[in-house]
């Protein structure tokens, strides 16, 4: 077998230590040698290996000795998920765990929190122990890095998120029409002057979000100032200033629409601090931990991780059982919660 043969054989399967061997012209135990760092190879054949495995994009299988079983899967499935402590990356861990259970497969999980490069790194890691598949929740703005391990057979779904340059399952939420309903909900209740508080425009969940948000104010006919539009807040303080802000102004909203979770407990913070939580009407996407118990209790516009967790699972696990499709796009509805915080009346309720 040539070089070129050998590396057209990427396409199919993951590569193995014997392709190395081969594409570099030593044999497997020298192969073994380098892969594994050890001493007593010539340089000429170190550089001939490193450079079949950077052509094969060849992973060494760490869980060879442990977890494989039978048809060559590892029982365990990567999940990459944004943040496992933000209550919405959890809840979908914990759908994927529980799926999984019931198949004795293990979960291994990490967080990308918004960092590409973190992302490639915890692929990357989890690819190299052989993980059966991916469920990835992306940071960065082109998947197709991952092309290898789906032309290889490891099935893929993206959560939350969809892929870029490559074709995958996603299983995602109805982030617009979700945004739309908080919006329609704080005009029913008489509100015209709404704030918008968002997440990093990096992200398409926000501006699919900040999308629903400006379509839904036009339905209306209602314009929104530009100085009442806030982008770019990933953290609790950064939205408390925000809305501090906001509040401040000549002409302050009467209404606030935040569009995540974090981003909504800033939010919450600040009206409080200010003694205007039961002034300002406030509904937030994304349901968060004790939302109800709150004075008063927050509106929200609840997403379905444990839902999307269950829908890609099933994904998963259809294809590591053998079935094939084009790959396809799965929405999940959102629900709107009135609590309380939402239906505070605005100066236009008829």
């Amino acid at each position: 077998m040539n070089g070129a043969a050998s590396a057209s054989t990427v396409a199919r399967a993951r590569p193995t230590l014997r392709d190395v061997a081969v594409l570099a012209g030593v044999s497997t135990k020298t192969a073994s040698r380098v892969v594994n760092g050890e001493p007593g190879v010539s340089p000429s054949k170190v550089a001939a290996v490193q450079r079949a495995v950077t052509q094969l994009d060849y992973r060494p299988n760490f869980t060879a000795s442990s977890l494989r079983r039978a048809g060559g899967r590892s029982a365990a499935i990567a999940a990459v998920l944004e943040d496992l402590a933000n209550p919405f990356s959890a809840a979908l861990h914990r759908a994927l765990e529980d799926a999984a259970r019931e198949r004795q497969v293990l979960i291994f999980a990490g967080s990308v929190d918004e960092n590409p490069q973190r992302e490639r790194d915890l692929v990357r890691a989890f690819t190299r122990r052989q993980a059966d598949a991916l469920v990835v929740v992306p940071a960065s703005d082109n998947q197709s890095y991952l092309m290898t391990e789906v032309n290889a057979g490891t099935p893929v779904v993206f959560v939350d998120r969809p892929p870029v340059g490559l074709p995958v399952d996603a299983v995602l939420t109805d982030n617009h029409d979700g945004a739309a309903a908080a919006v329609h909900h704080l005009v029913r209740h008489g509100h015209r002057d709404i704030a918008y508080l968002g997440d990093l425009q990096t992200i398409p969940t926000a501006r699919q979000r900040f999308q629903g948000f400006k379509e839904a104010l036009s339905d209306h006919g209602i314009r929104p100032s530009s100085a009442a539009i806030v982008h770019d807040l990933h953290t609790e303080r950064d939205s408390e200033d925000a809305v501090r802000r906001l509040l401040a102004a000549d002409t302050p909203p009467t209404a606030l629409f935040t569009a995540q979770n974090l981003v909504t407990i800033g939010a919450i913070r600040a009206l409080q601090h200010l003694g205007r939580q039961q002034q300002v009407a406030l509904v937030g996407f994304d349901d968060f931990p004790l939302a109800d118990l709150l004075q008063p209790a927050v509106t929200v516009v609840a997403q379905n991780p444990s839902g999307m967790g269950r829908v890609a699972a099933a994904l998963i696990f259809r294809r590591l059982d053998g079935e094939q499709w084009q790959p396809t796009t799965h929405l999940v509805a959102t629900r709107l919660i009135p609590r309380g915080s939402g239906e505070i009346p605005g100066p236009h309720r008829g």
